[in-house]
């Protein structure tokens, strides 16, 4: 190894106990070009760190300290803004008294299938800050008379993630799980209508139903209605409500939306890179088609579905079936609005899917052109998280699996003829859209407590 390289891994190690202090005791997530840097995992540092040579790892050090010892919390900073102010002391100083109150908001997961269990997973996650926010409970049917020990292995153990890198304990006497130390209360409830959550002690929550079983806004309604909830967004694509995907219309949420939708995987995987290139091109018309793995709601074998193609087994057939995903573009981006039409196959792929994006653009490109604008993008604080970017030659599809991203492009499988563009845009369908949807509940928690700050400050 070269001293160089010692030294970086050296100063990477030092910062392991700041990030650690700033998530644990402050809540503080701290970012690099829109990349959450972990306290779990001095490779990760080194990765992240590697695609920015630009910084001096020793004033990064010395801006944790200071942020450190300021009274900011509850929050995320960008590490490259950071650096650049100039009176460091002056703007944390500021923002402290502007922005950080202390306060967190309850979350409860309505439901705990695949997405629920990753959201818990990526709320609760050593090294990872979820600022504003706390995951408080977890509202499911009783399936067995052991559930709880069920529910907890479901976390800790998953067939297409891993192994939880975390510590789930069962609390049989206060009905609870206890996930790296924090106490998360199972409510066990066959109806949403039958939860009084201030019973259990909470108030001003987020409600984020998993389920699916409602999406409408009257149906969500009876979540809002109960006591103790604030909020509900739903996992899946929702009526008469936004659908949001972060990073291309979050910044429309008004204090008014109080069911808002998470829109769908694809939707989340695609929007991004579409809001590229109708920002850049613009898109005259195109056609989504998404090669999306199997799931739960196909059957392991040829049974009745009331979804004809959807009832043949998952696990050997090639499924043709539908997606609103393209359409649902237009709810992100309006300029696109009647431009996309999509459809869908299902295949026998346990996890991570690819969207085919063929477009006709209202000027001519270039393949090098496309993939410079996307891999700008995925170098942006402001898209990072949405936008990957793959020239791996021998990429295929497990090597997505765990991606925090909403979508990847595959930058060699571009294809381009004058202003017709093909762009192939991989995508984990569960953990890169539940990154994405914890990514929306950041934003709610904090506009929740700066919305409640102001009523402070009125009354007063």
């Amino acid at each position: 190894m070269t001293s160089t390289w010692l030294q970086a891994l050296s100063q990477a190690e030092s910062m392991i106990p700041l990030l650690g202090k700033l998530g644990r005791e402050k809540a503080v997530k701290v970012e690099l070009a829109g990349n959450t840097l972990m306290a779990d995992s001095v490779t990760g540092l080194m990765a992240a760190f590697d695609k920015h040579p630009e910084l001096d790892l020793a004033q990064v050090y010395q801006v944790l300290e200071q942020v450190l010892a300021s009274d900011l919390a509850n929050t995320s900073v960008e590490l490259e803004a950071l650096i650049a102010e100039a009176d460091l002391e002056s703007m944390l100083s500021a923002q402290t008294s502007s922005d950080a109150s202390g306060a967190q908001m309850p979350v409860v997961l309505y439901g705990f299938g695949r997405i629920g269990r990753l959201l818990a997973r990526r709320m609760c996650t050593l090294g990872h800050t979820t600022p504003g926010m706390a995951l408080a409970a977890i509202v499911v049917r009783k399936a067995c008379d052991n559930d709880l020990t069920k529910r907890a292995s479901l976390l800790k153990y998953d067939s297409v993630h891993g192994v939880y890198e975390g510590i789930v304990k069962v609390d049989e006497e206060n009905q609870a799980l206890i996930i790296n130390g924090a106490t998360v209360k199972v409510i066990y409830a066959s109806d949403p209508a039958e939860v009084d959550y201030q019973a259990h002690g909470i108030n001003n929550a987020l409600l984020v139903d998993n389920t699916g079983r409602w999406r409408d806004h009257d149906g969500l309604s009876v979540h809002l209605n109960r006591p103790g909830i604030e909020r509900v967004v739903l996992t899946a694509p929702g009526k008469e409500m936004r659908n949001i995907v972060f990073g291309v219309n979050d910044s429309d949420i008004t204090s008014e939306d109080k069911i808002v939708s998470a829109a769908s995987c694809t939707t989340n995987a695609i929007a991004p890179v579409l809001s590229v290139l109708e920002s850049k091109y613009g898109i005259e018309s195109g056609h989504v088609e998404t090669v999306h793995a199997y799931t739960n709601d196909q059957n392991l074998i040829d049974n009745i579905h009331k979804g004809d193609r959807r009832g043949r087994a998952a696990g050997m057939n090639m499924v043709m079936t539908e997606t609103g995903a393209a359409k649902a573009v237009s709810k992100a981006i309006p300029s696109l609005e009647g431009k996309l039409s999509g459809s869908a196959i299902r295949v026998p792929v346990i996890n991570v899917s690819i969207a085919v994006l063929s477009l006709n653009l209202k000027s001519a490109a270039s393949v090098e052109e496309i993939n410079a604008a996307v891999k700008a993008a995925s170098n942006s604080a402001e898209l990072t998280g949405q936008i990957g970017y793959s020239d791996c030659a021998d990429a295929v599809s497990s090597d997505f699996i765990g991606s925090s991203q909403a979508g990847i492009v595959d930058a060699l499988s571009t294809k381009v003829r004058d202003n017709q563009a093909i762009l192939y845009v991989w995508y984990d369908n569960e953990y890169g859209y539940s990154c994405q949807v914890v990514r929306l509940m950041e934003k709610l928690a904090n506009a929740s407590d700066v919305a409640a700050k102001q009523n402070e400050s009125a009354a007063a």
